[in-house]
């Protein structure tokens, strides 16, 4: 029994081997999985570090390619056959041919205490006139405006002489009021009698040219009749003494005293004709306004009722519409008279053709408070930029609605005149020799050096002639760059 070993003794290495082997067995699975883990996760890393080796190693014939110059792309553009116009674009203002601003001077009438007023102001803004039309009164006097292009400078009078009176007498008859007999640019009786009929026509009296008219009309005339009646009693005294007593050189000789009678009668009729002569209705220089055309525009009134006088009262505008322009000098160049203008206003939609009629010689700046001058940063009227001045007249009369109104100008500078042959400005180029040729594209994809000779551009494009007629023509193919 001591000799073999027991059961007890087998229960006891069963025991062991239950113990300590059971942690084994539990262990070995487990360890198998780790390592399967372990071995995916390192072929997933060298996965990624092959991709990014050949993302940076490449082979010499790689990055020889690489390095090498894309193949060119070579850009065309299609020979065309089109008139072609070049255009200056700029802005301009519309204005009438005259602009006058009326500042009335009150000359005579009662202006009072308060001093030169506005009393009536029978026209508005915008409001279209005629000659012979009053545009306000002042101080009870009327101002109006007349036909005619020299300024108002001096009061008219009878027995004035000059242009303006010739002017006057031209406007009082074609309104109706002949001047006859009076000559052209003299202020006789004929015109006294027409300027008079002309103030009643409009509802008010003439001021007389002298204060003091009637007080010098009559003392001459009183005059006249004193020398006639001491030319009569003389004839009578002589009548009474007979032929005997006819000594000239005898003191108190009636004969004598009938002569000195008529030489004084003489004298006082020409005094009084005289005083004839200047006596009369006058024009004072602040009633009239004189314009070159009709029918003219009131284009502002500053003007009130009840208030002083004081500065411009009111603007008018006169003749025919036309448009001003300042250019820099770089497009002045590219312009003349005769070219061709469209015009066209934003505000209105409204379009018309014009002409380039005068292009200045020197510089000017627009005038203060014109549509090309603008303000400063205060609000106030600034001269606009030095440029030279553009006169542009329409074909026909523009829409009144243009007047003073800022607009597009688009000059017609240059043109082909007709169709002709045209290509890119960048198809273009000159030669060390002074040659200038345009590349043409073959069909097979050869290339052909044509020689040309440009003309007018614009819009990007150059009218050409080849040298060799029939060398280019529409259609054909020009290189105008390379894409690389």
């Amino acid at each position: 029994m001591n000799g073999e070993p027991g059961e007890s003794d087998r229960n006891d290495e069963s025991s062991h081997l239950g113990g300590g082997g059971g942690d084994e067995r539990d262990s070995g699975p487990a360890r198998r999985r780790r390592w399967v883990v372990a071995v995916a996760l390192a072929a997933v890393l060298l996965g990624v570090a092959g991709v990014g080796a050949s993302m940076v190693i490449k082979s010499p014939a790689q990055a020889a390619a690489e390095a090498r110059a894309p193949k060119e792309d070579v850009l065309t553009a299609a020979v065309e056959r089109r008139v072609l116009v070049s255009s200056v674009i700029t802005r301009g203002q519309v204005r009438a041919g005259q602009t006058v601003s009326v500042s009335p001077q009150v000359s005579g009438g009662d202006k009072g205490a308060a001093g030169a007023v506005i009393t009536k102001l029978p026209v508005r803004a915008q409001d279209v006139l005629s000659s012979g039309r009053v545009l306000m009164e002042v101080s009870g006097r009327p101002v109006f405006v007349l036909r005619g292009k020299l300024p108002v400078y001096r009061d008219l009078r009878p027995g004035s002489e000059g242009d303006d009176v010739g002017q006057l007498q031209k406007a009082l008859r074609e309104l109706g009021h002949p001047t006859a007999p009076d000559a052209d640019g003299t202020f006789g009786a004929g015109t006294k009698t027409a300027l008079a009929s002309f103030y009643a026509s409009i509802g008010y009296d003439p001021l007389p040219a002298q204060d003091d008219a009637a007080e010098g009309v009559g003392p001459a005339g009183q005059a006249v009749r004193s020398a006639e009646r001491a030319l009569e009693d003389a004839r009578d005294a002589a009548k009474d003494s007979g032929p005997a007593a006819k000594n000239e050189n005898v003191p108190g000789d009636p004969h004598k005293a009938v002569r000195r009678a008529e030489e004084d009668l003489a004298d006082t009729r020409a005094a009084y004709a005289e005083v004839q002569a200047k006596s009369g209705p006058m024009l004072p220089a602040g009633e009239a306004v004189f314009l070159e055309g009709f029918p003219a525009r009131v284009d502002a009134v500053q003007g009130v009722v009840g208030a002083k006088v004081s500065g411009t009262a009111m603007t008018l505008s006169s003749g025919r519409l036309v448009v001003r322009a300042y250019v820099p000098e770089y497009q002045k160049g590219l312009l003349r008279a005769g070219q061709h203008v469209e015009v066209y206003s934003e505000a209105t939609g409204v379009s018309a053709r014009a002409e380039v009629t005068r292009v200045a010689d020197t510089q000017t700046a627009p005038a203060p408070g014109s549509a090309t001058s603008g303000t400063d940063s205060g609000g106030a009227p600034a001269a606009g930029p030095v440029g030279f001045l553009v006169q542009i007249t329409p074909d026909k009369a523009l829409d009144a609605r243009l007047a003073g109104q800022d607009v597009r100008l688009t000059i017609e500078a240059a043109s082909t005149g007709g169709k002709a042959l045209v290509v890119a400005v960048t198809a273009i180029t000159a030669g060390a020799d002074g040659r200038t040729v345009v590349t043409v594209l073959a069909g097979s994809g050869g290339r052909e050096r044509v020689e040309v000779r440009p003309g007018t551009s614009g819009d990007g494009f150059v009218a050409v002639v080849p040298v060799v007629k029939g060398a280019l023509g529409a259609g054909d193919r020009v290189i105008t760059g390379v894409r690389k």
